[in-house]
């Protein structure tokens, strides 16, 4: 077991958890947007930043995949904090500004909503990425460009793709609806993934 101070409370942690695992044991809300618990972290989105103290000056980091150790002192509402919070949802809103889980993080963290359209929908998370390459083990979704030209692509360019197993994994996961099942088809954005067979609807739905 380890100690540490977040929000000036002490709290008890074991070695290996991360920060927001340990906030979210003890009731302290953090925001989150590309974390899931069955997948390893993996930071991109930015909103569940916290500021840590050190020595000689204090830190960002991403508590999602920050851990824990002993003596640690954390603030997870400072302004710093705040501050990154929203420039990090503004940047999220640069490329889908009318998505409802954006939305709802943006009237709890302050942040205007933008009027402006986005791109596709996308919001880079990464969890159909890491759901397809750690669970479903099907490699189907990759990251392809960088900067902003990064986009999710499937690996193969053959549409529908013979390696997707059909759990539909991607779409239960994406927070954005930009992966979604429609009319018995996987979709990305307009792309189809798979077209659903029998056998794929039940395991989709379980």
């Amino acid at each position: 077991m380890v100690s540490l101070v977040i929000d000036g409370k002490r709290v008890g942690a074991f070695e290996g958890e991360t920060l927001l695992q340990v906030a979210q044991r003890v009731g302290i809300w953090i925001p989150t947007l590309c974390y899931h618990p069955s997948l390893r972290p993996y930071g991109a989105c930015r909103v569940c930043v916290v500021e840590v103290e050190g020595k000689e000056k204090s830190r960002l980091v991403v508590s999602c995949a920050y851990p824990v150790k002993d003596g640690l002192v954390v603030w997870t509402d400072s302004e710093r904090v705040r501050e990154a919070r929203k420039k990090a949802l503004e940047a999220l809103f640069s490329r889908s500004p009318h998505i409802p889980a954006l939305e709802e993080l943006a009237d709890r963290l302050g942040v205007a909503r933008p009027k402006e359209s986005g791109l596709d929908g996308c919001v880079l998370c990464g969890l159909c990425v890491r759901c397809c390459e750690e669970i479903a083990k099907a490699g189907v979704l990759i990251f392809m460009g960088k900067g902003d030209e990064r986009k999710v692509m499937t690996a193969q360019s053959e549409e529908p793709s013979s390696l997707c197993i059909g759990c539909g994994g991607c779409a239960y996961l994406c927070p954005t609806g930009y992966i979604s099942l429609k009319d018995g088809k996987i979709m990305l954005g307009y792309q189809v993934i798979k077209e659903l067979q029998p056998q794929d609807h039940r395991r989709a739905k379980g």
